[in-house]
Formats: C-alpha cells, sequence, structure tokens
C-alpha cells in the first residue's frame, strides 16, 4: 500500500510540475529617441557607460527600478514591459539634466526626450590623409564648466567610443572652449599597424567630455575609412 501511495505522489508531483503558470507575459514597450533641442538631430552616445534610463513601474509598494541602455545613434527600447503606469527619468547622460516623466504605457508607446546637449561638434571632419586618420572639428559648449578632454576613437565596431576602442588620440583641455578655434587630432596608422591592420575597414569617431560629476561624452555620428 505503501509502495502505490509513493507512487502516486509522485504522479501528482509530476502533474503539477508540467502545469504551466498563470503570469502574463510582458504585453508592452516603450521606445524613443534623444533629440537635440536646437538642430533636431539625435544625441549620439556610447553603448557602454552612456546614458541610461530608469525605468519605476507604479503600483508594486517600494517597487524596483529597471535600468534601460541608450543606443550609440540615441534611439532606445524596451519591448518587455506590463501595461501600467511608470516614471521615465534619463540619468548620467550627456546633456543638461530633464525631469522625470510619468506615462501610462500601453501596447507599443513611443516617449521622446528634446534634451540640450552639453556639447556640439561642430564642422567635423575625418578623413585619412596619408598615414594618419586626421579629425578636425569646433565645440560649441552650452554650459560654463571646462571641456575636460576631446578625443578621437578607432574601432572594427560601429559602436566605437571612449569606452569601446582600439585606439584612442586624446587631449586634455581642462579649459571653456573657443567656438572659432577648429580643433585637430590624430591617429598614426603606421605606428599602430598591429591594431588598425592595412586593407581592413575600420569606424572613427571625435568626442568631447564636459567636466560635470557623471556626464558622458559628446559625439560626432562615427566614419568609416
Amino acid at each position: 500500500m505503501n509502495k502505490i501511495i509513493s507512487i502516486l505522489f509522485i504522479g501528482l508531483l509530476a502533474f503539477t510540475s508540467c502545469k504551466k503558470d498563470n503570469y502574463d507575459a510582458p504585453n508592452a514597450g516603450l521606445s524613443g529617441r534623444f533629440v537635440d533641442a536646437e538642430t533636431g538631430e539625435l544625441v549620439q552616445q556610447d553603448i557602454i557607460r552612456g546614458t541610461q534610463i530608469e525605468i519605476f513601474e507604479h503600483g508594486y509598494g517600494t517597487g524596483q527600478l529597471q535600468y534601460l541602455i541608450v543606443k550609440n545613434d540615441g534611439t532606445y527600447e524596451n519591448s518587455l514591459l506590463f501595461a501600467n503606469t511608470y516614471t521615465i527619468k534619463p540619468v548620467r547622460g550627456n546633456f543638461i539634466a530633464v525631469e522625470p516623466q510619468d506615462i501610462n504605457i500601453q501596447g507599443k508607446t513611443t516617449l521622446d526626450f528634446t534634451v540640450t546637449p552639453y556639447i556640439r561638434l561642430k564642422d567635423v571632419s575625418i578623413n585619412k590623409n596619408g598615414n594618419k586618420v586626421v579629425a578636425s572639428f569646433k565645440l560649441e559648449q552650452k554650459v560654463i564648466n571646462n571641456i575636460k578632454k576631446i578625443g578621437l576613437y578607432a574601432h572594427s565596431d560601429s559602436r566605437v567610443g571612449e569606452p569601446m576602442r582600439l585606439v584612442a588620440a586624446e587631449q586634455e583641455l581642462n579649459a571653456v572652449s573657443d567656438p572659432n578655434h577648429t580643433y585637430t587630432l590624430e591617429i598614426d596608422l603606421d605606428a599602430n599597424s598591429s591594431v588598425l591592420k592595412a586593407g581592413t575597414s575600420y569606424y572613427f569617431r571625435a568626442g568631447a567630455l564636459i567636466d560635470i560629476g557623471d556626464a558622458k561624452l559628446n559625439y560626432a555620428p562615427a566614419v568609416k575609412l
């Protein structure tokens, strides 16, 4: 008898473990862009250690923050949310801070942020000149803080940036920029031939960092050479 009871108990456990749970799958999503308030262009980002978005779902006590990474081109998307009201807050960005927004997310919801970048890279030119890649640009800063540094970064991936580079040419500024001055940075291809292989295409991207707390670099779009 005990053997029969044991078999029935094991069978019951197996049946229970095979039952589907009753939790609903995520049924909503949020996407959007970070748009320069003056130019209407997307605000370029870093994919590593770049701008993040805090997402806080309402209605669950203290709740738990979710974090969303902003893509290199200044867009973002999370397609695995539940329909509900959320507080959306960009943090640690490369633009003047914006206020958090409460939004009711139902289905595919879009939320764009219109922002003012700390620095705009203007008149950007990145070209191969002999055995060097030369970047030239002007800087237009929108806050009074010093510009900490500028840089030219190279990588085989289009998401190239300060934290994702094979080679970098950086210059410390620690000063307010002159909007009429053309800044120049160079990467010597011969000197870096062990990393930047001849006959191979790479992406090059120029950026500048403001001297503000957790601020991230501002960039021009990457150029493939």
